[in-house]
């Protein structure tokens, strides 16, 4: 195949030109546990997340021959070469387009050795450009071998030799890659032999191990009360479906932090469907009620031995209701609130036995809690899959009938409508089941000779035979994009399609599979999804609208070039290779479809297309520019007219994927034909921290609309903030040096604004010191102690002119409302969420079916994309949405109503809504209302202690401890009772951000309070230690600690030492200081943290064998935190999901298709 060059010149290399530069990055274990730091080499244009992404999670770490300046090998004393990690970006781009390369010369898909130059060089500038990126595993596993001679021992895993036809097993780990992200399998109604249920749980476990996702249609299992060939009746398919399920979780647990990627699927006529629809709803109360119940037992429960411990009578009086009042009141109420009879008899029984207390788990709705690792359901996405005749049903009023998988007899029936009821609520309340229409699917199948399309992966993109696989590329639309002209540069645009074709077909070759069936459909099949990302992004740079006429059919024409150049390429490959292997069985299908594709980009009537129920939504040149639409055109055209002489070397060849972690490696604004989730971002820099930015898109989409430079500052700052309080209205510098504060004080405040979500954190007591604010300010002491204390409105400056001068400093992170800003011009700028404070207008969910409906006619596969719904959406919204993706021809559908799980916190535009809110609390600002709400709705575990507060003397004594945790100088101070009981303690960061002292000060407050109410330091130490954040690492100044996971955990190491006596907590006991004692570890001593050592050999380049011990650390629970409740709900307010990431904790959880991503580590939900 002939090669041109487009991004390259021969004889040059592919990065000439182009800026790299050395940077720091940090490294994390798998766990999250340990981390250190990395010096590496990356394009000067990219992100530090796009840096953090590559190598944290793409760079090897072994095996690799370290290099030094000039690009030679570094050898030790005996000429060996010295192995370490992969440091340099260019080391992985040369790693996957050489691997690529050798594998496509070795089976001549190159003309000659230029075109195989030009093939490598131009795939490695368009890595490097992030132009585009292949899925994931291609990242971790392609081109060990090749280039740096890493072999392993094979995992069990089978490939289909191409000289001879025949399936063999791999005889290394990476001689051969597993580049495939996304699986279908099958199974048959078994329980124990090979393709049968339990066989099923081993082949995911094997896919999940390895960082892949699967699907699996259950409909072959027979339904519960169903006969059983030995006698007796089944227990049903939901029975299995729970074990499958535990299955997935413990495996996501014994290997990474992230949820196994798996897709359930169901025919609506299953016996047990019912109760498959209603699954993740009913063990979603489940939760509710663990957490509920927990909560009001452990209260009754202490409350019944407060009554027995507080009571100043007889032993034998105390536990008597009789005699004891108050333990008969307790009691009466515990039961009157249905705490089981038999706890409360415990109580008593225990108090006679001389206990003082009863243990009680209490549990929280945290979707990493022990309540939802309880239940089942939660590891998978759940689809129905619904044909084409219950719509008819449905419209008729009619009964459904579910049939016996045995015997193919109606068991019984329900009506149509109730069912689709369940559907609609059931996604409502819990976001599950999606839903994928069966005959829309089959009707664009391209092999239905070898069988039905039975389900999809996780993702629901890829839909094929079972026993398939896939492996996906996703091209950033951005990059296609001429920012001075406007135009969307085509030739460059087909030339990288027609490139990543033949690197996912070269990717067919060269892979190894899980099992020897998948193996042998994937090679006989070929299947491909290359896909784009970056939709939104482009769209609004354009300065159109996402929901648009103009929108969709941009979007529709560049997926239909995508998928006619791809299938063309196909068609070439054939020419030279052959067909797929089924190909000439299925000929004539797959030819109808092709043809199917081709009308709808001509703008067919209805009429014209060949055995469709339900036609697809045709490209309106009218709106889009002409040189899209011929080119679209031209590419259908041409992929016919190519595939009737030739065939096609593959199945299928696009999908339009999630782009989770490699969209972030592309530094993608927006996902695959996801819009935007926020018009602010908060960047990543280098050398920590966050600074909130306008979306990149934003001022070019100013630009293209016709607003001038100044104009273009003004909105964008309304949106970010000025930083500063220098001329804002309702506070600035001169009203600040009215109300006493010194040109020093307002520095300090300044200092603190550039970072800050809001001011109010700016003005604190640690920023401008107690004497400060009780001799200058006239704040009185006893307040500065109070959590809560708004130093603005102590003041007595109006909640109003707070508010303005807020906006004016921390921006309304929205456009609405924004000065010059023409009202016509504000859909641009519509986002899936409400942006900011006071942002109203979201994409609609209509907005997103149609989007997925205009792109969907020219893909092979289907769309990964979530129906974003806000929270006030209601079940009939959800039935209508699911009716109109049905009728306009996508194939699947994913909706999520914002606050629709129960471990998402709520938006705070809700707190209303609920009537959580005092009336006193109408003029709060949104912080403090959230601050205030988040006692009452998130359900965390929180001591309450009923005490009078114990004051402390006046002159207290304590000490002073400094150290340095992770290279940041941290110092603790501690105050004491008389007793020496601890009262009090403060925690000052040297050099620190104002934003993180001001957390660091609150939270010292927080804990003095506690101690001073009488909580147990204990309680506060069993709490905090082991909580895992930045910074952490090695321990510098301290006696006793030399490792600590976080500021926190180093502060109650410490505490825990000095005044509990713990000394299990510490790496160094005091004892082992003192100079007359020798001591040493003794057999009954547990290490800090659990080590677990995982042995593996190695083969490295110079033919050398290493056995290496990756040691892992335990995780511990971390506790939650009232502070917990605030970082949710900014994140909900910033964009993001609002729940914690599983691998790194950050707020930074996205909507990502039908999964999540993290927008911080890169972590995805799913399987790409």
């Amino acid at each position: 195949m002939k090669i041109k060059r487009l991004f390259t010149r021969k004889g040059k290399s592919p990065y000439a030109g182009m800026k790299f530069e050395k940077r720091t990055s940090e490294v994390k274990n798998i766990d999250g546990s340990s981390n250190s730091t990395m010096e590496v080499t990356v394009p000067s244009t990219w992100s530090q997340v796009a840096t953090d992404i590559i190598a944290q999670k793409y760079f090897r770490k072994t095996g690799v021959p370290q290099l030094d300046e000039k690009g030679k090998t570094i050898q030790d004393e005996n000429g060996n070469p010295i192995l370490g990690s992969e440091t340099d970006s260019r080391q992985v781009f040369d790693r996957l387009s050489s691997c690529w390369r050798t594998w496509g010369e070795k089976y001549n898909y190159f003309d000659s050795k230029e075109d195989a130059d030009a093939f490598q060089g131009e795939l490695a500038f368009m890595l490097a450009n992030q132009m585009a990126a292949p899925n994931s595993p291609q990242w971790f596993n392609t081109g060990l071998h090749t280039a740096y001679g890493i072999k392993g021992s094979p995992q069990g895993h089978k490939y289909v030799d191409p000289k001879t036809g025949k399936v063999k097993s791999s005889t290394s780990a990476y001689e051969r890659p597993q580049p495939h992200a996304c699986f279908i399998q099958s199974i048959k109604d078994d329980l124990v032999n090979e393709g049968g249920i339990m066989d099923l749980w081993s082949r995911e476990g094997r896919l999940f191990k390895y960082g892949s996702g699967t699907g699996t249609n259950f409909s072959n299992i027979r339904g519960e009360g169903e006969t059983l060939s030995g006698g007796g009746f089944s227990s049903g398919l939901m029975s299995f479906l729970k074990i499958g399920d535990r299955a997935a979780g413990a495996i996501k647990s014994g290997g990474t932090t992230r949820r196994a990627a798996k897709m359930v699927c169901l025919d609506l006529d299953h016996p047990d469907i019912v109760d498959f629809i209603q699954w993740k709803v009913k063990e979603e109360r489940k939760v509710a009620s663990l957490v509920t119940g927990s909560k009001v037992c452990k209260k009754h429960l202490t409350n019944i031995f407060k009554a027995i411990n507080e009571a100043g009578l007889s032993e034998s009086e105390k536990v008597c209701a009789k005699s004891n009042k108050e333990l008969k009141k307790a009691i009466r109420e515990a039961s009157a609130d249905q705490v089981p009879m038999n706890y409360i008899s415990r109580c008593l029984d225990l108090a006679k036995q001389g206990f003082t207390d009863i243990e009680f788990e209490v549990y929280d709705t945290d979707w990493n809690s022990e309540a939802y690792a309880t239940v089942s359901g939660q590891n998978s996405n759940n689809s129905v899959r619904i044909p084409n005749k219950f719509f008819k049903a449905l419209e008729k009023d009619e009964e459904w009938e579910l049939i016996s998988r045995t015997t193919g007899k109606t068991i019984r029936t329900v009506k149509a409508k109730e069912l689709w009821g369940m559907i609609s609520e059931s996604a409502w309340q819990s976001a599950d089941p999606g839903v994928q229409f069966d005959d829309t699917i089959n009707e664009w199948h391209t092999c239905p000779e070898d069988g039905r399309i039975n389900a999809s992966n996780p993702c629901s993109e890829y839909m094929f035979l079972d026993d398939t696989a896939c492996n996906l590329a996703s091209l950033n639309l951005v990059k296609f994009m001429d920012e001075v002209t406007g135009m969307f540069e085509i030739e460059k645009y087909i030339h990288a399609c027609e490139v990543w074709t033949v690197v996912l077909e070269i990717s067919v070759l060269m892979a190894q599979f899980p099992s020897e069936e998948i193996a042998r459909r994937s090679y006989d099949y070929r299947t491909l999804g290359l896909g784009f990302a970056n939709i939104g992004a482009l769209l609004m740079r354009m300065g159109i609208a996402y929901d648009s006429d103009e929108g969709r059919n941009i979007a529709a024409a560049l997926t239909a070039i995508l998928g006619g150049a791809s299938y063309k390429t196909s068609a070439l490959l054939a020419k030279e290779h052959g067909p797929f292997a089924r190909y000439e069985v299925n000929k004539e299908h797959m030819l109808k479809v092709i043809r199917n594709h081709r009308r709808a980009v001509h703008n067919a009537k209805s009429s014209e297309y060949e055995g469709l129920t339900v036609t697809p939504q045709p490209l309106n040149p009218k709106f889009v520019e002409s040189y899209l639409v011929d080119s679209a055109r031209q590419q259908w055209d041409l992929a016919l007219e190519y595939g009737e002489k030739h065939g096609f070397r593959n199945a299928q060849t696009t999908v339009l994927a999630p782009t989770g972690t490699i969209g972030l490696v592309m530094d993608c604004d927006t996902t695959g034909v996801e819009p935007d989730f926020a018009l602010t971002k908060f960047k990543k820099l280098a050398g920590g921290g966050y600074f909130k930015i306008i979306n990149q898109s934003v001022p070019q989409a100013l630009k293209t609309l016709g607003y001038k430079k100044n104009e273009i500052e003004e909105i964008i700052k309304y949106a970010v903030g000025y930083g500063t309080l220098s001329q804002a209205p309702g506070i600035d510098h001169e009203r600040l040096r009215a109300l006493g504060f010194t040109d020093e004080k307002i520095s300090a405040v300044e200092a603190s604004l550039e970072s800050a979500f809001d001011i109010t954190f700016a003005f604190n007591r640690y920023t401008l010191g107690d004497d400060f604010l009780v001799k200058t300010l006239k704040i009185d002491e006893s307040k500065l102690s109070n959590p809560e204390l708004n130093i603005l409105k102590e003041l007595g400056i109006d909640q109003k002119d707070i508010q303005k001068a807020n906006d004016y400093v921390c921006g309304t992170m929205t456009v609405e409302g924004a000065p010059h800003l023409k009202e016509e011009h504000l859909p641009v700028f519509d986002c899936a969420n409400k942006c900011g404070r006071y942002g109203t207008r979201l994409i609609s969910w209509a907005g997103h079916i149609k989007m997925m409906a205009a792109c969907q006619p020219y893909l092979s596969g289907a769309i990964s994309k979530t129906i974003n719904m806000p929270n006030e959406a209601t079940v009939d919204d959800i039935s209508e949405a699911y009716m109109l993706s049905w009728s306009l021809m996508t194939k699947a559908n994913a909706i999520y109503r914002d606050g629709s799980k129960l471990s998402q916190p709520l938006n705070a535009s809700a707190f209303e809504d609920l009537g959580l809110l005092d009336d006193d609390m109408d003029e709060m600002p949104q912080t403090e209302k959230v601050e205030r709400v988040a006692q009452k709705i998130v359900e965390k575990i929180i001591y309450k202690e009923i005490s009078k507060r114990k004051s402390l003397p006046n002159r207290r004594v304590g000490y002073t401890q400094k150290a340095s945790v992770g290279g940041h100088k941290v110092y603790l101070r501690t105050g004491q009772y008389d007793d020496g009981t601890l009262g009090e303690i403060f925690i000052d960061m040297h050099k620190e951000g104002a934003a993180y002292r001001s957390l660091m000060n609150c939270f010292s407050i927080a804990i003095s309070l506690g101690l001073q109410y009488g909580v147990p330091l204990e309680e506060f130490v069993e709490a905090f230690t082991f909580t895992k954040f930045e910074p952490n690492g090695m321990v510098m100044g301290h006696d006793n600690l030399k490792m600590a996971t976080s500021v926190i955990d180093y502060v109650f190491r410490d505490l825990a030492c000095k005044y509990l006596g713990r000394h299990d907590l510490v790496h160094v006991k005091p004892t082992d200081l003192e100079s007359d004692k020798i001591t040493g570890e003794t057999k009954d001593e547990e290490p800090l943290l659990e080590m677990i050592e995982k042995k593996e050999e190695v083969h490295h380049a110079d033919g050398t064998v290493s056995v290496e011990t990756n040691k892992v650390y335990s995780r511990e629970r971390d506790a939650g935190m009232v502070t917990q409740a605030r970082k949710m709900q900014e994140a909900k307010m910033k964009g993001y999901e609002g729940e914690a990431c599983p691998e790194c904790q950050s707020f930074t959880l996205l909507r990502n298709g039908s999964c999540m991503k993290c927008d911080t580590c890169g972590s995805t939900t799913g399987c790409s």
